[in-house]
């Protein structure tokens, strides 16, 4: 497959290889274990007295690794390897100075070196795309087996499979080490409000708790009954706290027991009374019996359902529909409102945590509620995506997995 030359660096960029940077000059890394056992291994194949792993950019060629020859870079117009790469042929010559294709090559002519043996094995990926060459060469004239030949081709599909493999391993390094340092800012996050949030809502159920008892205090039954709701809320959002703070720390201590979504449904909105009361927003819940943690799930609908009431359009009462039902791989909810919606380009990165979208009229927020919910259901084995309503509005649904 011939590749535009100009994209050339741009998709050796994507296989992880290094390349030139403004002043033409190439860092490489010493080469690995697993590519140096097979340069060597392509010399004892060979015969020869020098094999490489080369890599052309669209300006260079560089090695990667050799063997019986110190590494060098060198100019592509000067490249032997250069010269029939991309055709995906290999190449073999007993004498290089008879073929006018090399004959006048600084590395065959004297001007740097007097190759006569050439033998190169083009590194062919899956895509087709031509990185470099495997090849083997030698001051004096000589030839090549069928057989040594085959076992060139096939070293030199091993390479393209190393250099994937380690491609592959950096990355998945590198995200380990993301997933690590993002870790740790989260567990200091979560220790940071630790203290901001304990503190007020245990001050608050001191004095719930505090009124309910002063029988003197000639609090009326309908007092009676604020404080009680009060009491609830503020010892179920402490639990909460407690629980989301130690799953944020350490993976989540997950306790699964049999849920009711209506009953869930119902705690759900008694917490958020003041803001759905104030929007005129109106929450029903479907029927269904499932296996999960208490507290995260009803995290979980708290997030979603506070979502659907501060991203409502203008002049409009948020509707909320939250259905559940039996599916192949366990639990499906869906909670479906008739807010402003999320745009498509948007749904997969609003997941993210600190991702806003900073549309028009939205409320201020710190980014964490829909990252919060993706993090719940990842740890329970399940997934949630985000799609659209017709009409207007999101409906997110969260498989909770085969245990739910």
């Amino acid at each position: 497959m011939t590749v535009n030359e100009l994209v050339r660096d741009a998709v050796l960029a994507g296989t992880g290889l290094p390349l030139p940077g403004p002043d033409e000059q190439i860092v490489v890394p010493l080469p690995s274990e697993r590519l140096q056992n097979l340069v060597d291994l392509a010399r004892t194949v060979s015969g020869q007295p020098a094999t490489a792993i080369n890599i052309i950019t669209e300006d260079l060629q560089y090695q990667v690794a050799t063997a019986g020859m110190e590494p060098h870079t060198c100019a592509r117009e000067d490249s032997m390897c250069a010269v029939n790469f991309l055709s995906g042929e290999s190449t073999v010559l007993e004498d290089a100075s008879l073929d006018p294709r090399f004959n006048t090559n600084p590395y065959v002519d004297g001007r740097r070196s007097n190759i006569r043996f050439y033998a190169s094995i083009p590194l062919v990926n899956d895509d087709g795309f031509v990185l470099g060459t495997l090849c083997a060469g030698a001051h004096k004239t000589g030839r090549l087996s069928d057989e040594q030949l085959r076992g060139l081709e096939i070293l030199a599909a091993q390479v393209v499979d190393v250099l994937h493999l380690e491609h592959r391993a950096g990355q998945l390094a590198n995200a380990l080490a993301e997933s690590e340092r993002s870790n740790l800012l989260l567990a200091e996050f979560a220790g940071r409000i630790s203290h901001d949030l304990r503190n007020p809502l245990t001050a608050i159920l001191g004095y719930v708790e505090l009124s309910e008892m002063d029988a003197e205090a000639g609090i009326d039954e309908r007092r009676l009954e604020y404080l009680s709701i009060v009491g609830n809320t503020g010892r179920r959002m402490l639990s909460m706290v407690e629980d989301v703070l130690g799953f944020a720390t350490v993976g989540g201590d997950l306790r699964p027991v049999r849920l009711s979504l209506p009953e869930l449904v119902s705690d759900v909105v008694e917490d958020l009374a003041a803001a759905l009361d104030e929007s005129g927003a109106c929450v029903d819940s479907g029927e269904l019996t499932f296996t999960a943690d208490l507290v995260q799930t009803r995290v979980l609908l708290q997030n979603l359902i506070h979502n659907a009431v501060a991203y409502r359009r203008p002049g409009i009462a948020p509707v909320i529909h939250i259905t559940g039902h039996r599916g192949e791989d366990g639990a499906v909810l869906r909670v479906i409102d008739n807010g402003k919606g999320i745009d498509a380009p948007d749904r997969e990165r609003i997941l993210d945590p600190l991702v806003r979208l900073h549309r028009e009229g939205d409320p201020p927020g710190t980014g964490l509620g829909l990252a919060t919910c993706a993090r719940i259901v990842a740890a329970a084995g399940g997934r949630l995506k985000i799609g659209p309503v017709p009409g207007g509005g999101t409906i997110v649904t969260v498989h909770l997995g085969r245990h739910s």
